[in-house]
């Protein structure tokens, strides 16, 4: 589920080079000379913020007629991708010292990065590829907040594990929140994972449901109770985290 959230990467974008995995770590295809202005390439990047639809580099794990498309492009294969839509909903300039630049993404699922160094190097008709790439934020998981397993089994020796732990709901905050009505048949049917009907239900913030939304479902003890879908007047469980 967590897939499906918005991410944040830091990049460093290398213009004037063309790779066939659009980074680094492949076979350089061309090299040109940068020839143009700081402006300029704020411009080309910029011009990707929005709804934009993209082409998945060659060099992927998408796949075409069961096959993924890393695997035919070691095979010396290409083969058409179609365009998708993805939604860049910022792009932050970090620093620029041409023909390096570091920026900052604020995506959607299903962006990809190298294909957004691929593109703005068509733009600036010079070529580029992503140097270096670092995902920093999925939804509210913020990489400043991580810590490393040493750190963790020091904490954990410490006795204050719980000062970093996150409870499984906080995960899925977006969503709306929603009670079981506190009697015995509602409570053991939602603790089973049947359906879920409206009328077994409550929720202080929220008027109405929304067809195909996905809500949060505690118990009224407040004991979280899982991922539902509303459907037709019920909540059908996806996930269930009751311990």
């Amino acid at each position: 589920m967590l897939t499906d959230k918005d991410k944040v990467y830091e990049c460093v974008m290398l213009l004037g080079v063309e790779t066939d995995t659009y980074d680094m770590s492949g076979r350089i295809l061309q090299k040109k000379s940068v020839q143009v202005s700081e402006k300029q390439v704020e411009d080309a990047i910029n011009s990707f913020v929005g709804d934009i639809m993209q082409v998945p580099p060659m060099y992927s794990a998408l796949k075409v007629n069961g096959k993924k498309l890393y695997e035919l492009a070691r095979e010396g294969k290409e083969v058409e991708r179609k365009p998708r839509p993805v939604t860049i909903f910022s792009i932050d300039i970090i620093s620029m010292s041409l023909p390096e630049v570091s920026i900052r993404i604020h995506c959607s699922k299903g962006t990809y990065i190298r294909s957004l160094c691929h593109d703005v190097g068509e733009v600036l008709g010079c070529g580029c590829a992503m140097k270096s790439l670092v995902r920093t934020r999925v939804s509210q998981f913020d990489i400043a907040d991580a810590k490393t397993l040493d750190e963790i089994e020091k904490i954990f020796k410490n006795g204050k594990i719980d000062g970093i732990m996150m409870p499984i709901a906080a995960a899925f905050e977006e969503m709306g929140t929603v009670f079981v009505i506190p009697t015995e048949e509602a409570v053991k049917q939602a603790v089973n994972g049947g359906k879920i009907p409206v009328t077994n239900v409550f929720a202080e913030s929220i008027s109405s449901f929304t067809e195909g939304m996905r809500y949060r479902i505690f118990l009224p003890d407040n004991r979280f109770l899982g991922v539902y879908k509303y459907e037709e007047s019920k909540f059908i469980l996806e996930k269930m985290f009751l311990e």
